[in-house]
């Protein structure tokens, strides 16, 4: 009997940015099924941003800003912990603060050793993202593991989770 051969490209750890909105819920509830399908870790990272959009052009954030967008953040993922344990996926978090978004998620894959990210798109039109860039695209560029790339609505169309399906993370 032939040896079976094991596919190099399961992942046993997958990383899911995440800003808590409703395509990365949507993205999250995809992840943890992969993750359980998978039986792989899965690690969540929320990314503060140093230089947050503002109309304000010489706003700088302070330390309290930062601490309270830090803290604000670490509950969020604490909630999602507790709704990714009762399923019984292992789960890790990190919150980062930089002004180059893409660029921290790429240290996350790095220092954690990703072997797959899943990340939502959230089908913004106009023209920020034509000045400053899509944060997934970014990523799609220079991720050298398996990518998942979840299209989301644009957000001002109503987005529905199937019945049954949908957990209430945040």
């Amino acid at each position: 009997m032939p040896e079976a051969h094991v596919f190099p490209s399961i992942p046993t750890k997958i990383l899911l940015p995440i800003d808590f909105s409703p395509s990365s819920q949507a993205a999250l509830e995809l992840a943890a099924d992969l993750a359980h399908h998978f039986h792989a870790k899965l690690h969540l990272v929320h990314v503060v941003p140093f230089f947050p959009t503002t109309t304000l052009p010489d706003f700088v954030p302070e330390a309290s800003f930062l601490n309270e967008e830090s803290a604000s953040a670490e509950q969020h993922l604490a909630k999602c912990h507790k709704a990714l344990a009762a399923r019984g996926i292992e789960a890790t978090s990190s919150v980062e603060v930089g002004n180059d978004i893409a660029g921290n998620i790429m240290e996350v894959v790095e220092r954690e050793h990703i072997d797959m990210v899943v990340i939502s798109t959230h089908g913004i039109s106009g023209w920020h993202p034509l000045v400053f860039g899509s944060i997934a695209e970014k990523v799609v560029k220079l991720v050298q593991c398996p990518l998942l790339l979840l299209r989301s609505p644009k957000p001002d169309s109503s987005v529905k989770i199937p019945s049954g399906r949908a957990m209430e993370w945040w």
